[in-house]
Formats: C-alpha cells, sequence, structure tokens
C-alpha cells in the first residue's frame, strides 16, 4: 500500500548464409514472443510462409482481457485519523523525562491517507484486498471505473498473519467480477498481468512472467511462506490488486515488491485465499492452528552443544505461557525432532505441519530435553 502522510492538514555464401541468419532469427523471436510462427514448404518446391494458427489465449489477447477484467478492479483509499504533537521537542524520550508533561504541549489532530487496490469477486459488492492496506485505518472508500464518486465500505473479515482482508460496498447495482484461477496449476514463465492503482495512478497494467513460486519472505512482522514471484512491474499502490493469467482469472493477489532491486515483486497464491474466503466473509477471520512456541534452526555449534551429530531439529527457544506447548510441558531449549511421525529436520516443516492440523486435534511431539528423547501429546489450539 501506498502512504501518503500530510502535514498536519515521485548489421556469392556470405550473403547467403547471412540470409539464413535473419530467417531462423526471426523464426526463434516470434516463436518465443508468442507471434505467428513461420513454417517451410518441401525443398523442391517455393519457399512458403505460413501463419500458424495460435492455439488457446496468448500475449495478443491482453488488451481484451483487460477490457474484460478492468472494470472489476478498484482503488481503495484510506484515511487514518491521529493525534501529534505541535512542539516536536515534546516527542524526545530525555525530554519527556526530565520536565514530564507538565508543559501542557498542545497536541492537534492530524491525517494521513493511504491508497490500495483490491478487486470485486462478487456482484453484490464483496472485494478481496490486503490486510495491510486498511490495517489500523478510520475510514476506507472504494472507487469504481465507471463512477466519479467512492462509496464507503465496510470491513468484513481480515487476517494479519495471511495478510487478506475482505470489504463490502453498497453499489446498488450489479457489480462486475473476477474469478479465483488456479495458482497451482501456473507454471514459472507463464505469462501474468497486474492490474493496480500505483502511486495513484488508476487502472495501471503491466505485464510479466511467473519468475517463481514457493517464495518465503518476512516484511516487518508478517512471515510469508508461499509467494508467487513475478518481474510484472509492481509498485506502490498495487497492492490488494489482482495478478491475472491470460484468461482473465486471478492467480495471486499482489503484494509486495523488492526494495533493492526491480522486476521482483511478489503475490499471495490464490490457493491460499480460495482455502479461507470463506471464513473470513462470514467469520470475520481465520483460525490459525499453533503449538505456542518460537522456534530457531540448529548451527552446527548449536548441534554439537546439545550432542547431536547433525543439526537437525527445531530449537525450541520461547515458550508461551497457556499455550498448547506449554500445557504439554515443553520448554525453552527443547529440540523438537519429530511430529505425528514425521522427522522434523528444520523450523519450517514443523510449522509448515501444525498449520495443515485440525484444531482439537491431538499430536505426537518427540524432542530431546538434557540428551535424552521425550515425548509429548499436544492438544492443537486455535491460536489467538
Amino acid at each position: 500500500m501506498l502512504k501518503i502522510p500530510n502535514t498536519p492538514v515521485v548489421k556469392v555464401g556470405g550473403a547467403f548464409l547471412a540470409g539464413m541468419l535473419v530467417v531462423v532469427l526471426f523464426s526463434l523471436f516470434c516463436g518465443l514472443n508468442g507471434l505467428p510462427s513461420v513454417t517451410w514448404a518441401d525443398e523442391s518446391s517455393s519457399t512458403v510462409m505460413q501463419n500458424a494458427q495460435m492455439q488457446g489465449p496468448g500475449p495478443n489477447n491482453i488488451p481484451d482481457m483487460v477490457s474484460m477484467v478492468g472494470p472489476a478492479v478498484v482503488r481503495i483509499d484510506t484515511t487514518t485519523t491521529g493525534v501529534s504533537q505541535l512542539d516536536p521537542f515534546f516527542n524526545d524520550p530525555f525530554f519527556r523525562q526530565f520536565f514530564g508533561d507538565q508543559f501542557g504541549i498542545p497536541s492537534q489532530q492530524q491525517e494521513s491517507h493511504g491508497l490500495g487496490s483490491g478487486f470485486i469477486i462478487s456482484t453484490d459488492g464483496y472485494i478481496l484486498t490486503n490486510e495491510h492496506v486498511i490495517e489500523g485505518v478510520n475510514q476506507i472508500e472504494v472507487n469504481l471505473s465507471n463512477t466519479d464518486k467512492p462509496y464507503p465500505a465496510r470491513l468484513v473479515g481480515a487476517d494479519k498473519e495471511l495478510d487478506l482482508a475482505v470489504l463490502k460496498i453498497e453499489a446498488g447495482d450489479k457489480l462486475p467480477t473476477v474469478t479465483l484461477g488456479d495458482s497451482d496449476g501456473i507454471r514459472v514463465g507463464d505469462w501474468v498481468v497486474a492490474i493496480g492503482n500505483p502511486y495513484g495512478l488508476d487502472h495501471t497494467v503491466t505485464v510479466g512472467v511467473i519468475s517463481a513460486k514457493g517464495r518465503p519472505m518476512t516484511i516487518d512482522d508478517r512471515q510469508y511462506r508461499n509467494l508467487l514471484q513475478t518481474d510484472a512491474s509492481i509498485n506502490p499502490g498495487n497492492s490488494g490488486g489482482p495478478l491475472l493469467d491470460l484468461k482473465g482469472e486471478v492467480v495471486g493477489i499482489n503484494t509486495a515488491i523488492s526494495a533493492q532491486a526491480q522486476g521482483i515483486g511478489f503475490a499471495i497464491p490464490s490457493s491460499t485465499v480460495k482455502s479461507v474466503i470463506n471464513d473470513l466473509i462470514n467469520k470475520g477471520g481465520v483460525s490459525h492452528p499453533w503449538l505456542g512456541v518460537y522456534l530457531q534452526s540448529l548451527t552446527e555449534n548449536t548441534a554439537r552443544s546439545y550432542g547431536l551429530s547433525e543439526p537437525k531439529g527445531a530449537l525450541v527457544v520461547e515458550v508461551i505461557g497457556s499455550s498448547p506447548a506449554d500445557k504439554a510441558g515443553l520448554v525453552k531449549g527443547d529440540i523438537i525432532v519429530g511430529y505425528n511421525g514425521d522427522a522434523i529436520e528444520n523450523p519450517d516443516l514443523l510449522v509448515e505441519l501444525v498449520q495443515a492440523a485440525d484444531i482439537g486435534s491431538q499430536v505426537e511431539v518427540n524432542y530431546i530435553r538434557n540428551g535424552k528423547k521425550e515425548a509429548a501429546v499436544i492438544t492443537i489450539e486455535a491460536k489467538q
């Protein structure tokens, strides 16, 4: 999401060979770029170039696809109101330590505005976006492509961990929608299109490919574990907008960019959305199974210090009070090496297994404490 703070109110045999080379390069270029390819007739006949029919959607379909899908992409404007002190010295902790609040330094209301993107998933006005687009805001407005005035939006459901949110507007008319597609079936190298509002430039279209799948990333306090990577340009303000395949179906929700590089953007796969969308709409949020432990990978040195021959396992560095792990007796320093019969070689595997568990189910956890192998049965609970 783009945050826009306000003050208290950016080159005869050589020629033949050269000609053949040009033909070959042209053929390769066309094949690689989705343009009509060329075929050659039998050598005994005259040379014939023949246009091949495109099979299925290709890059030439992008304008039509964008025209079809574009009306369902929206701009989200947010307003946050807070209190700020007029005197900047008051924000200095040393100033406050020595003088406290005795001066009665006046304060005033300060507004900051943000913007992001989203897309309509139902004809009656449900809209999907990122949770970080609307986190902590006081007011949300949605701008449609075919209207001049924004619509006030209410938050229906959100999940900070997954960075997903659902909004609802009452537009009165049957609204255009987009379909959630198959992110599991999309391949690295497939074409994708991003539509959004980077820097407030409404309905900007960028094109690229899927660069990688299953990328983990940590941004602030959010840990993303299964992102799609794309070189389609994503910029501030694109957050929450759709990443589309050439059929016009949403395969990802544009979420983040790499500040250290160009052409590296990330999107939450549509498979993640499909698994939780009903909970977001009907329950207002998503229940996450958890153990209640903070984990760390084992290094060679750490493994040796615990008497292990290899650095495999998940080291418990903290147990949260009253959590399932705490109730089962796990403590700081335990090394989890097994979970319901699966060997645990690193913390990521353990987290993945726990997230797939049913809330209320019981699991057996094997761990090493003081050089001895122990076991505990833990009841999986919902993260509070």
